[in-house]
């Protein structure tokens, strides 16, 4: 079998491979594919911005950070709260509990934490931009024309979509259909929720506006 690490030139580490092989144990073959190629895209895009992996930023935390970005939709990874800081939860967790240090653990759980957070991931240090980055190529193409001539193509082969959506808008349905408070006002699962008619009604904002403070003036 092809040693995928060495193909894409992966940080390779006692940890990243324990990272790799979890989430092809704990979630889906789609989901898990997804997450590889987060960090593949995210890496190539760090580079056409003229960010080099080991120089500008932490390589393995940045590998850590993708490829575990969606545990929170694992059934060992859900938890009370949205999937992306449920997933956070465990993979700090399990980098922790590897010896990665204090520091680093944060990084790991800040990137995974804000990947779906447009407007604000893309201003943080790279690991958690380029999280961002990655899985925005990968799951809508955004900024797809800056990655290398070709790369797309070979991630593709290696780690095929498998399902169009990677598997995720049904999984946070259903995770949101089971747990209503998995999709809080303003996030990305609530939005989905919204889109798929699963929870209760949002209530617009004027709404909550209009209930707070009653009697003050």
């Amino acid at each position: 079998m092809a040693d995928r690490f060495a193909e894409f030139s992966m940080p390779d580490t006692d940890l990243t491979r324990k990272a790799y092989d979890l989430v092809f144990a704990t979630g889906t073959a789609a989901l898990a594919h997804h997450s590889v190629r987060t960090y593949l895209f995210g890496r190539a895009l760090g580079e056409a911005r003229g960010l080099h992996p080991g120089g500008d930023y932490d390589d393995e935390a940045l590998f850590l950070a993708s490829v575990l970005h969606d545990l929170g939709l694992t059934e060992q990874g859900n938890g009370g709260r949205r999937f992306e800081v449920d997933g956070a939860d465990l993979a700090a967790r399990f980098v922790s509990g590897n010896g990665l240090d204090e520091e680093r653990t944060r990084v790991v759980w800040e990137a995974i934490a804000l990947h779906t957070s447009t407007g604000i991931a893309h201003l943080m240090r790279p690991e958690i931009a380029l999280t961002h980055a990655g899985t925005g190529t990968d799951m809508a193409g955004l900024r797809a024309g800056s990655l290398p001539e070709g790369l797309a193509e070979r991630v593709h082969a290696a780690f095929p979509r498998l399902e169009q959506d990677c598997g995720l808008t049904g999984l946070i349905v259903d995770q949101i259909a089971e747990n209503p408070a998995k999709a809080p006002m303003g996030s990305l699962p609530a939005e989905v929720a919204r889109q798929y008619g699963v929870g209760p009604a949002s209530p617009t904002w004027a709404d909550l506006v209009a209930a707070a403070w009653p009697g003050m003036r």
